[in-house]
């Protein structure tokens, strides 16, 4: 076996990160990081939240699920981007809630390309409003798939490394894993 297939097995078995998992943030820049997050998270949920009936109309657009269940998530959607979103603000859990809203991005890119390939024309509701889209106009749903991937990226980044200054994590000790444990 050579020393190249050596180095990856040997960091495999001593259970540290492989090298290109190596260079954290620096802790600034991570805090930015997770206040926008945070930011996008409560601009998310707090239109939302004003219009519970709004919600849950944009949920319905996506004529994925019967309308108890789209009632439900059009309430508890906006409960969990505002959790997510005031965890990520006050650093608290930054991991879980940095892996919550990367999934929920992902969700949504689901969401979004299921309406895009059954020919749906709708305003997705990111960010308030949502529903059907009058005739005439055109949904945006390359950019809105490309945001949300390029947003769980950002918070795919601060689940590996969820370190940043002026955190509840750091005050309350709940500081992430130590160097080299994922």
């Amino acid at each position: 076996m050579s020393k190249q297939t050596q180095a990856p097995q040997a960091a495999r078995q001593s259970g540290r990160r492989p090298s290109w998992l190596a260079i954290p943030l620096p802790k600034p820049v991570a805090l930015v990081l997770r206040l926008g997050l945070a930011v996008v998270a409560l601009w998310a949920a707090i239109p939302k939240l004003t219009d519970l009936a709004g919600a849950q109309r944009a949920v319905h657009a996506y004529r994925i699920f019967p309308e108890a269940i789209g009632n439900l998530i059009g309430i508890g959607l906006p409960l969990l981007e505002l959790a997510v979103g005031l965890c990520l603000l006050a650093g608290l859990l930054t991991r879980y809630a940095a892996a919550l809203f990367g999934l929920l991005m992902l969700a949504f890119v689901v969401g979004i390309t299921s309406a895009w390939a059954r020919g749906l024309n709708i305003d997705c509701g990111c960010f308030g409003g949502g529903g059907d889209l009058p005739a005439g106009q055109g949904a945006r749903y390359g950019w809105e798939i490309a945001r949300d991937i390029g947003l769980a990226g950002l918070a795919l980044y601060l689940v590996l490394w969820p370190a940043s200054t002026a955190s509840l994590d750091k005050v309350l000790r709940l500081d992430p894993a130590p160097k080299g444990a994922l």
